[in-house]
Formats: structure tokens, C-alpha cells, sequence
């Protein structure tokens, strides 16, 4: 299905991201074989909260969620992939799995996605392959007896962001989106990755980068100020660069004013649903939340928006109907 390029869409307008996948997989209340249905009966590993599985076990499940998002007015729906890496799945023993996960989490989305656009012709609906941190980092040391050491180097984080790469093109997606990036230099392995990928497969899909302020020093867990991780990625010829997780909105603000001032980029946001609570509960409603993210588009300081952590569709239904209010932000590309 031949649909308009996002990168001449962004021009005329605000577009919306999907909300959280994991709040939304939380709502089903799922057991230990909603995990294993099908494919991995016989695992020796608990597989229980490995989320990423459920694109192969439940699809029905990610399918409905897509749908549910599309239906809320999002412009792009990620793929359920944000643990598709060898380096991840290793922790279940799963590093087998990782190109049918990464795959048909694509070609599920993209179904979805073709379903919508198929029905609103003039609102195309496109997914982003989301790739994920890991949960190793290459600038730190875990082990503060010794800080020269490594879990994992350069290298062995290229060629795994390699292989999820080639999967989600492989399975469809129309962009690429490294997020939640704690550590630039796993950053930077995921994108040379996504370069070389790209150009042995011969695309030029759009690439969405978004870092994560850990607290309220403005800082990522690597101690990169926002303005330090965008000019450590802004000599790559990137799609948007932007800031999701960790915070909400309001706490957001001023990190995103930086980037609206300092990006040569479109700039892009999904923060949380607020603060989580003692619990590790978000408690921020739609209208709240909506009436932060509209402080950003008042000033005109995103591109793209959508919502992380405790965001489901009403969190985006919300976010749909203030962007058409607003003028889009401006950008002179470099």
C-alpha cells in the first residue's frame, strides 16, 4: 500500500505516537503459558513478563493494542519489540527467538497499521521498530570494585542491534526508533548498526532518537546533560531527536525547551504519565496529562508527541485532539 512519505507529513502537521505497551499488556492479567503458547512449552526458563514473546504467543493481544492506539488518533504505533536484542533475551536463554520476535512484531503492526490507512486514507498510519537500551551499558562499569570493566563491548552491541534491525525491516516498519537511551554510547552502536543495515539492504528509513533524563539533575544515568547527548548524535543525518520515559510532562518542559532551541532535527516527546507513586503506579489522568503536553504545543516545542509509561489510549485520545488546535513547529533543517 503506497502511502504518503512522514517525512513530508511532519511538515504540516503534529503527529501522535502510540502510548505504553506494557500498561496496556498489564491489563490482561497474563500467566506464566500466555508466555510459552505455541513456541516455547518446553523452555527451561520462567518466561512470565517477558513481554516481547507475546508478538509470537498471544498476537491476538498485540494486534488489539495497535488497534486500540490507531483507533485513539495515533499517527505511529512502535512494534512490541523493545527487548528484541540477543543481549536482552539472554537473560531467558531466548536469543534464538530474537528474529521471529522482532519479524512478526513488524509485520503485526503493519497489518494494523494497512488496516487504518486502508479506512482513512488521508490519516495514513505508519510503525516505528522500536529498539530498545539493553540492559547492559557500554560507558559504565556495574561493578564499583571495578571501574574499568565492561559487561559488554562496542562491538558485541552492534551486532545485536544488527540483527534486530534487519528483522524489523525485513517484517515492514516504516521508521526506526532507538528510545530510552540511558547510555549515547549503546546509542551509537544501535545507529552505526542501523547505517550499515540500511545500507546493505539498500532503505533509507527515517531514524527517531530518544534519550531519557533519569531525575531531576537533567543529566542521562551516563551524566550527559540534554544538550551534551544531542550534539553527541547531531552529526548523524537523523529524523527527530527527542526525550521520552523517566519524567512526565511537566518535568520534561525544560529539557525539551533545550532541544527546541539547539535541534537541527524535528524534536519528538513521550514522557510518562507523571511521577510514579509509591507503588510504581501512574496516576495521571488524560486530562492532566493533556493539559501539560498542551503547554508544549502552545510554545511550539515538539514535532512528534505520545506517551510512555502509565499511558493508554485515552492518555493518547486526549493528546490527538489538542495537536489539531496547534500550529506545527518549525523547522530549518540542516
Amino acid at each position: 500500500m503506497k502511502k504518503r512519505d512522514i517525512r513530508e507529513l511532519v511538515k504540516e502537521r503534529t503527529l501522535v505516537l502510540d502510548g505504553a505497551m506494557g500498561t496496556m499488556i498489564q491489563q490482561y492479567d497474563l500467566e506464566e503459558q500466555d508466555f510459552r503458547k505455541g513456541w516455547f512449552e518446553d523452555h527451561e526458563k520462567p518466561l512470565k513478563g517477558n513481554n516481547d514473546l507475546l508478538s509470537l504467543t498471544r498476537p491476538e493481544i498485540i494486534k488489539a493494542i495497535h488497534g486500540k492506539y490507531y483507533a485513539a488518533g495515533a499517527d505511529i504505533c512502535e512494534t512490541n519489540t523493545f527487548s528484541g536484542t540477543t543481549v536482552a533475551q539472554a537473560d531467558y536463554d531466548l536469543e534464538s527467538a530474537v528474529y521471529d520476535i522482532n519479524f512478526l512484531s513488524a509485520k503485526l503492526a503493519k497489518e494494523v497499521a494497512d488496516e487504518f490507512t486502508l479506512k482513512e486514507p488521508n490519516k495514513p498510519r505508519y510503525v516505528a521498530g522500536a529498539i530498545g537500551p539493553t540492559n547492559r551499558t557500554c560507558s559504565i562499569s556495574p561493578d564499583v570494585n571495578d571501574p574499568a570493566f565492561r559487561a559488554i563491548t562496542f562491538d558485541e552491541l552492534v551486532e545485536a542491534y544488527s540483527q534486530q534491525v534487519k528483522a524489523l525491516i525485513e517484517g515492514g516498519v516504516d521508521l526506526l526508533l532507538v528510545e530510552t537511551i540511558f547510555d549515547t554510547l549503546n546509542a551509537k552502536a544501535a545507529l552505526y548498526a542501523i547505517d550499515v543495515v540500511q545500507e546493505e539492504m539498500k532503505t533509507k528509513l527515517p531514524i527517531m532518537i530518544s534519550g531519557t533524563i533519569t531525575d531531576a539533575s537533567g543529566r542521562t544515568l551516563t551524566g550527559q546533560t540534554t544538550e551534551a547527548f544531542l550534539i553527541s548524535i547531531s552529526h548523524l543525518p537523523v529524523f527527530s531527536v527527542g526525550l521520552n520515559c523517566a519524567l512526565g510532562a511537566k518535568e520534561l518542559r525544560q529539557y525539551l525547551k533545550i532541544m527546541d532551541e539547539k535541534a537541527p532535527f524535528y524534536v519528538s516527546a513521550h514522557p510518562n504519565a507523571g511521577l510514579p507513586n509509591e507503588f510504581g503506579e501512574y496516576e495521571e489522568t488524560p486530562e492532566i496529562m493533556g493539559q501539560q503536553i498542551e503547554e508544549f504545543l502552545k510554545e511550539g516545542l515538539v514535532n512528534i508527541i505520545g506517551g510512555c509509561c502509565g499511558t493508554t489510549p485515552a492518555h493518547i485520545r486526549v493528546i490527538s485532539d489538542l495537536v489539531k488546535k496547534y500550529e506545527v513547529r518549525k523547522v530549518e533543517l540542516e
